[in-house]
């Protein structure tokens, strides 16, 4: 039986070759862009400023997205623009930017939303080989976790910034899905689960109830687990869909995490003389690491001046000072520049009362619904007048 003919092929042609002309004045556009950005990378060369602003990048695609008539959907032209402003800036300055590896994980996938595919990526074994290799020059950027939706903060990257002189220039917030991922593609024969100790966290009731018996074992990073479970059919390993295509692996299960809408939040970290703070956008966070003298009301005090002038904190954590002597450090993420007339009185004002003050950075603040300064500052100041401690930490997961 023949088969019938395509209907309307000679239109469909026409389109396909509509749609080929179009395709080459794209190319020839896409072209002239590179080469007017060739002309910016001379100039910035010349002045001494640097070749990556991601300000510059969010305003770009902020002023595309919203002159988009469609029927592309925004996200999509965000993330075309994405890749074509990384590209320009490969061949104004390639952008060696360190990750968790190998590849594989959700590092590196941070790392590409943020600077998209042109760049050179530098994997890493652990978090302190980023921030070293970022501090001293090997890379220009790095990339670490701060903080999952489900677990709370990586408590490393919190470390590893007190004594580190890198600072926050940018934020990659990922829903990230889990995936069990073995040679075979059933679940009989697990043994050994592999994964990043965030990961093993994340997933533990699915483990409980459907690996009772398998062994949870934690390495470096999950693209790790994925590369060790080729080596041996008893091992399973817990990461993205892009590790199992890099590793050949099947995936047994999807999407394992407990908490369907797990997130984890990623900075990209850099000295400051690779990108100074930039300028007040009006949407800006500004992140702290301060701590007190061990005297009462110490934490009272703290708070008081963004209080005063009216600073909203969005983020209140606590970890030890590993002092011996029952000491902590605060980290505090506050709505604002200290650019800004309120920001930088509140600022010295508070730095004054600190035995310990450090401005970790200031990026743009994408996310929407802060509890109002007022609001935040009276409530946290009850909690700590009437609670001890660890009533910081309550107020942490009540918001």
């Amino acid at each position: 039986m023949m088969s019938k003919t395509p209907i309307q092929s000679d239109a469909l042609a026409a389109l396909r070759v509509k749609i080929d002309q179009l395709d080459q004045q794209l190319l020839a556009l896409l072209n002239e862009r590179a080469s007017v950005a060739q002309e910016v990378g001379h100039i910035k060369r010349a002045e001494g400023s640097p070749f990556f602003r991601p300000d510059r990048v969010a305003q770009v695609i902020q002023q595309i997205t919203q002159g988009n008539p469609g029927p592309l959907h925004n996200d999509h032209v965000a993330s075309i623009w994405r890749e074509i402003m990384s590209a320009c800036l490969a061949l104004e300055s390639p952008q060696r930017v360190a990750v968790l590896g190998p590849q594989g994980t959700f590092c590196e996938q941070a790392a590409l939303e943020f600077f998209g595919g042109a760049a050179e990526l530098i994997y890493c074994a652990n978090f302190d080989e980023v921030f070293h290799a970022t501090a001293a020059g090997t890379a220009q950027y790095g990339v670490v976790g701060m903080e999952n939706s489900t677990e709370g903060v990586v408590a490393r990257s919190l470390d590893l910034f007190l004594r580190s002189p890198v600072h926050v220039v940018g934020e990659v917030s990922l829903l990230v899905r889990h995936n069990l991922l073995r040679q075979s593609n059933a679940m009989q024969g697990i043994e050994v689960v592999l994964a990043h100790p965030q990961a093993l966290a994340q997933c533990q009731g699915w483990l409980s109830q459907h690996l009772p018996q398998a062994e949870r074992r934690a390495v470096s990073s999950n693209a790790e687990g994925a590369r060790l479970a080729t080596t041996d059919a008893s091992f399973a390993a817990i990461a993205s869909d892009r590790a199992a295509t890099l590793f050949g692996l099947h995936t047994v299960a999807h999407a394992i995490q407990d908490e369907a809408y797990n997130r984890t939040r990623f900075a990209i970290i850099a000295l400051p003389q690779t990108l100074p703070t930039p300028p007040a956008s009006g949407r800006d966070c500004t992140s702290l690491v301060v701590s007190v003298p061990n005297r009462p009301g110490a934490v009272h005090d703290l708070l008081v001046p963004l209080k005063q002038h009216g600073v909203s904190m969005t983020r209140f954590e606590s970890r030890p000072a590993k002092s011996g002597q029952w000491e902590y450090f605060f980290y505090i993420d506050i709505e604002g520049h200290p650019d800004q007339p309120a920001v930088g009185v509140a600022l010295k004002q508070l730095r004054e009362v600190c035995a310990f003050f450090k401005v970790l950075g200031t990026t743009l603040m994408y996310l929407v619904g802060v509890v109002p300064p007022v609001v935040l500052g009276s409530l946290l100041l009850a909690v700590l007048v009437n609670r001890q401690l660890p009533a910081i930490h309550w107020f942490r997961a009540a918001f």
